[in-house]
């Protein structure tokens, strides 16, 4: 396959592909939503290849098909995840977590750790955005506008849903890319629990001193789950082991285990639609006519799942997808891992992420495929994962986070915090070092 690093649709596409991330990184300024540009150049620079190879042997077709394979199973996992976690949402689970909080009566720094320690351990499940979200609404609910307060519990948020997703398979589209590629076993990403916990709780622990030593005052709020609710999360639960299991056991694809469990709910979503709330709907006083009404519609909640992240991450894929085979990626490869070694690389690209998406960079540095053992590719997954931390606006979670409260948690103030943070970025790279120790022998 010639490279097309040389040419005019090679030059094109790469001043296409820098427009386009420079959309993405103005997005909450310009409004404009983050796939429609990567998904207009990444076809646009498919559509550059093939006209620069008409005529010519290409090797295209074939390695869009690849392509488009990985990018599928990829896609059909996340859909699947997000419809369960729309559907948890729905059926007011993270509602009752939220309520149980607010009214145990904790002090700031009782729900500092609370909040942070939930994330931290909700991430690897219910990835870190969905953790991040659901947990900054918790800490803005509870803390009477302090912002003494949100700044370091929304910060302490962050680094705890990106430190928690780095560890799981599921807690991080990257670390889901690194799995399904074979580079990480699913047993494998327990060696970066350790850092991942140090990489977290350093700068966490640094913070507290500055949280308020007061207790906020809270609304009393009961709220109960609808019907069903813990069957869903069984059937949710059941479903990761199912993925795992297919993978792991069968060597299929994660994502056939992940549409299985999708089909048991969808049998548990029909159930609740002609007979499993009738109770419930009993209970709140309901009529009759209104009671005959249909109440769960489990594709209501596939049409809430986020179809921006998702074309974002088909648009970006197809993209850095066309650079590969255009040759871009093999020269950065040979510039980066070849010069500086894999150890520096690696550290090097969980710094990058901080400024552009971990989701492109991993891709990339999937599709340079530099020869590492494990111990290297546990340290791209770490600090792809961890390194976002370090501004606001480098992952998925910090931009979520800064929607719930931007008054008081902002780019700026979570700079702020970027030495502690980088810290234990560093402390957790140290202890990586010890806990793969054995792998390097």
């Amino acid at each position: 396959m010639a490279s097309l690093t040389n040419t005019w649709a090679g030059y094109i596409s790469l001043l296409a592909f820098v427009g386009a991330y420079t959309l993405v990184i103005l997005e909450e300024k310009i409004h404009l939503k983050k796939s429609k540009p990567v998904v207009l150049i990444g076809c646009f620079m498919w559509f550059l290849i093939g006209v620069y190879e008409m005529g010519n042997e290409s090797h295209a077709h074939d390695f869009l098909k690849h392509l488009i394979a990985e990018i599928g199973e990829l896609f059909f996992f996340l859909l699947v995840a997000m419809t369960y976690i729309n559907t948890l949402e729905e059926r007011n689970v993270f509602r009752c977590l939220r309520s149980w909080l607010l009214n145990k009566g904790l002090g700031f720094r009782q729900l500092y750790w609370a909040t942070g320690g939930i994330t931290f351990l909700l991430s690897p499940l219910a990835d870190n955005l969905t953790s991040a979200l659901l947990m900054s609404t918790v800490a803005l609910a509870v803390s009477s506008g302090n912002g003494k307060f949100i700044v370091p519990a929304f910060v302490n948020i962050v680094v705890a849903a990106n430190a928690g997703g780095a560890w799981s398979p599921f807690g991080d589209i990257t670390t889901l890319m690194v799995w399904t590629a074979g580079k990480v076993g699913t047993m494998e990403f327990s060696y970066l629990v350790i850092p991942s916990i140090v990489n977290w709780v350093i700068p966490a622990t640094i913070m507290y001193f500055f949280v308020p030593n007061e207790r906020p005052t809270a609304d009393k709020e009961e709220v109960t789950m609808k019907p069903g609710a813990h069957t869903i999360i069984a059937l949710g639960i059941c479903t990761v082991a199912t993925a795992v299991s297919f993978h792991q056991f069968l060597h299929l694809p994660p994502f056939l285990g992940m549409m299985f469990g999708l089909g048991f709910l969808m049998v548990k979503g029909y159930y609740l639609d002609r007979w499993g709330e009738m109770k419930y709907l009993t209970k709140i006083g309901l009529t009759e006519e209104r009671r005959k009404a249909p109440r769960f519609d489990l594709f209501k909640q596939i049409e809430r799942v986020e179809f921006d992240t998702l074309l974002f991450f088909f648009g970006i894929l197809t993209a850095v997808g066309a650079l590969q085979y255009m040759g871009y990626l093999a020269l950065v490869s040979e510039g980066l891992y070849g010069t500086l070694g894999p150890t520096y690389s690696n550290i090097l690209v969980g710094v990058l992420s901080a400024i552009v998406d971990n989701i492109p960079i991993m891709f990339a540095v999937l599709k340079m495929d530099p020869a590492m053992a494990l111990d290297q590719w546990l340290l791209i997954t770490l600090t792809c994962g961890v390194g976002g931390s370090l501004l606001s606006i480098g992952s998925a979670a910090g931009v979520a986070v800064m929607g719930v409260e931007s008054e008081n948690y902002t780019f700026m103030s979570h700079l702020k915090w970027a030495p502690v943070i980088a810290l234990g970025y560093a402390a957790s790279i140290l202890t990586w070092w010890f806990v793969t120790g054995g792998l390097r022998v």
